[in-house]
């Protein structure tokens, strides 16, 4: 009677391989959920910025009559806290800017990161 207590103490091979292919089968349908939530947390994250950017490129061209050199320009006259980063290029640094009238100045900005966003346009076309 000693001897069959002992032998059911652990679990078979079987019920291990049954219970990691379940686990695997639940991984596999989370994963790809999970890793389209935060392409789209990141899309939402550039969108803001984006907005951010250019109230403040706004803001900067009302009150001085013209438009900034750069967008550190913009944080240097403390119309932003710093320059926001791209959350696609994960840089501060890789923001396309559009000339204003007559080249001067930056009058809009665009994300510098390459690929499409979930509505089937181009990053930098945002």
């Amino acid at each position: 009677m000693v001897n069959r207590v002992a032998n059911k103490r652990g679990f078979t091979l079987v019920e291990l391989l049954v219970v990691l292919s379940i686990i695997a089968l639940l991984l596999s349908i989370a994963a790809p959920r999970y890793f389209q939530h935060i392409e789209r947390s990141k899309e939402a994250v550039l969108r803001e910025n984006l907005a951010t950017l250019r109230d403040a490129l706004d803001q900067y061209n009302a009150d001085k009559g013209r438009w900034p050199d750069s967008l550190e320009t913009l944080a240097e006259a403390r119309y932003l806290r710093a320059v926001p980063t791209d959350p696609l290029t994960e840089r501060n640094d890789t923001w396309v800017t559009e000339a204003g009238e007559e080249g001067a100045g930056v009058r809009d900005v665009h994300s510098g990161a390459t690929g499409e966003g979930a509505d089937g346009r181009a990053y930098a076309e945002w």
